[in-house]
Order: C-alpha cells, then sequence, then structure tokens
C-alpha cells in the first residue's frame, strides 16, 4: 500500500487528493525548506540510530523522505550546500559526543573507586601438613571400621566411624578458607569494565556471544557511526586547510619568482643604458683627445661609402649596356 501510494504520489503529485479550495494553502515541501532534515539530507540522523535503547533521543522533528533526499542529490546546488550541511551534522554530533565522554569519564571514576578484591592468600605449609596428616588419620581409621565390620563388631566401629567425623570436621575447617577465597577469585574474575564507545557498562572476561551481542548492538554501532563520521570529517577538514596552505605557499613562490624576475629584468636595462652611457663619453672623450684619429676614421667612412655607392652606379651601367646590345640584336634581326 505504500508503495502504491509513493508511486501514486510522484505521478500525481502529494496534493492529487485536496480539494481545490484545500489546494490552495497546500505548499509542497523542497528539499531546502527548514522543516526537512539537513542531517538526513546530508548523511544520517542520529535520531534514527539509537530507537529502542537507553541513548534513545526521540524521534525527528524535522521531515524525513527519501524522495526529497534524491532530489537534493541530483540538485545542482548539492555541491555547494553539503559542507554546510555537514558541518551542522558535525557540531550536533560533537555534542552528543562529549556528554557520552563525561558520562564515560564519571563511570570510570565510580569503577576507580570501588574497593579491590584482594588476591585469595596461598595455604600455608603448616596447613598442607595437618591436612596431610588427617587424610591419613580417616584412611586408616575408615579401613578399620571395615575390618570391624566384617568381623562382626558393630560396636567398637561405631566408635571409629565418630572419630572419623571428628577427623572430618577438623578437615573442613581447615579447607572452609581457600573455599572462601575461591568465591572472593571467582568474584574478581566477574569485574565490571566500561565500554569506550558507548560508555555501556561491561563484564569483564564475559563470554564471546554477549561480548559479540554489544558489539552488534544499537547504541554501540550508533555511537561508532557517529565517532567514525567525526574523524573523518576532521581529517577532511585538516586536509583542506593544508592544501589551502600549501596553495598560499605555492602562489607566494611565485611571487616571489616573478618579482625577482621583474627586479633582473630592471637591473640590465639599467646596467644596458649605463653601458650606453659610458660607451658615448668614452666616445666623445676619445675625441676630443684625439681628433685626428676622429677625422681620419669619419674621412674612412665616407671614403667606403662613396666606394660602394660608385660600385652600385657602375653594375648599374653594366647592366644596362647589355640589355641596349640585346635590344640592339634584336632589331637588327
Amino acid at each position: 500500500m505504500d508503495a502504491q501510494r509513493a508511486l501514486l504520489d510522484e505521478l500525481m503529485g502529494a496534493a492529487r487528493n485536496l480539494t481545490e479550495e484545500e489546494k490552495k494553502g497546500y505548499r509542497e515541501i523542497r528539499w531546502d525548506d527548514k522543516e526537512v532534515c539537513r542531517f538526513y539530507m546530508v548523511r544520517f540522523c542520529p535520531h534514527d540510530l539509537f530507537v529502542n535503547t537507553r541513548s534513545d533521543l526521540g524521534a525527528c522533528p524535522k521531515v524525513h523522505d527519501l524522495k526529497l533526499k534524491e532530489s537534493f542529490e541530483k540538485s545542482p546546488r548539492h555541491d555547494s550546500h553539503v559542507p554546510k550541511f555537514e558541518a551542522e551534522l558535525a557540531h550536533y554530533c560533537e555534542k552528543l559526543v562529549a556528554d557520552l565522554d563525561r558520562k564515560v569519564r564519571r563511570g570510570r571514576e565510580r569503577l576507580a573507586q570501588e574497593v579491590e578484591i584482594p588476591s585469595p592468600p596461598l595455604i600455608s605449609a603448616e596447613k598442607s601438613e595437618q591436612l596431610s596428616v588427617l587424610e591419613d588419620k580417616i584412611k586408616n581409621l575408615l579401613e578399620q571400621v571395615e575390618s570391624l565390620g566384617e568381623a562382626g563388631k558393630v560396636d567398637e566401629a561405631e566408635a571409629l566411624m565418630r572419630k572419623v567425623e571428628m577427623l572430618n570436621a577438623e578437615k573442613t575447617a581447615l579447607t572452609q578458607q581457600p573455599q572462601q577465597d575461591k568465591v572472593l577469585m571467582m568474584a574478581q574474575e566477574k569485574k565490571m569494565a566500561l565500554c569506550e564507545v558507548c560508555g555501556s557498562f561491561l563484564i569483564e572476561n564475559d563470554a564471546a556471544e554477549r561480548t559479540q551481542s554489544h558489539v552488534t548492538g544499537k547504541q554501540h554501532m550508533g555511537y561508532g557511526t557517529i565517532r567514525d563520521f567525526l574523524a573523518e570529517y576532521k581529517a577532511a577538514k585538516e586536509k583542506a586547510i593544508e592544501e589551502e596552505r600549501l596553495a598560499r605557499e605555492r602562489e607566494a613562490e611565485e611571487q616571489r619568482k616573478l618579482r625577482e624576475r621583474e627586479y633582473g629584468n630592471r637591473r640590465r636595462s639599467i646596467e644596458s643604458v649605463d653601458r650606453d652611457r659610458y660607451r658615448d663619453r668614452d666616445h666623445d672623450r676619445e675625441r676630443e683627445q684625439y681628433p685626428e684619429r676622429n677625422r681620419d676614421r669619419e674621412r674612412s667612412r665616407d671614403r667606403s661609402s662613396r666606394e660602394r655607392l660608385e660600385d652600385g652606379r657602375r653594375s648599374d651601367w653594366k647592366c644596362n649596356s647589355s640589355r641596349n646590345r640585346r635590344e640592339g640584336r634584336r632589331d637588327r634581326y
């Protein structure tokens, strides 16, 4: 029935059975509405982890809807909202874990204040020797009682049995303390312990079945889920901070290299200007000191220029003469 209702809601909308008057005040819930549980949207809702346990948080006051969760996962705003929702869930889970850790500390202090049961004392050598002597006497008397019974001496046999009973009483008195010590040892083996994950009291060295039942229980698994999420969230946050720090360092390094290149370019430009200035100054100084040498150099440059010009003219004249001769031949033919 629920599956059919969900199918109809998907095809016709949740307001399909409302009248026109009712539809006027009806508003369809969206995943980003305040009444929708953001914890359920992004990961899990802690209210769902401890149902019917001692840590039951009660029903969640907000809406849990699988269709809304699927709509959120398909939304183009999904990636931008996930960090915010996870941060809110982490804050709520940290409060739960903080309360649990206080409970664990109080339980640990209570266990530490309990009187430790002393270990059972060993039987002394003197008591051990007394027990050995009593056992030998009892054995001999029982053999005598058996012989007297076979001989028909009932009265003498009964008298020896009374001695045997007295010796057994002495033996019981000597062995009573070890029996009490055994009870104390058993009580010590049933010493209480505290689960660090969920804060439950356990019995040390308990049966494997009971230990497994606790580990797979809702309360233990619920707090395990919360602690795992917090560890994962904190690790991801630390990783993001580290990546941001490395990115800042890389950017600072690139800026430093860029400044060094700009400084090097400016320095080379300044050095080039200085070289040109020094060269011009040296040239002016040389021209002032050796004017004849400069005049000779200038005449040489002028002569070279005139020679290049004359060579060009002669080359042009030769080309023109050759062209004129070829044209004259063509005219004669």
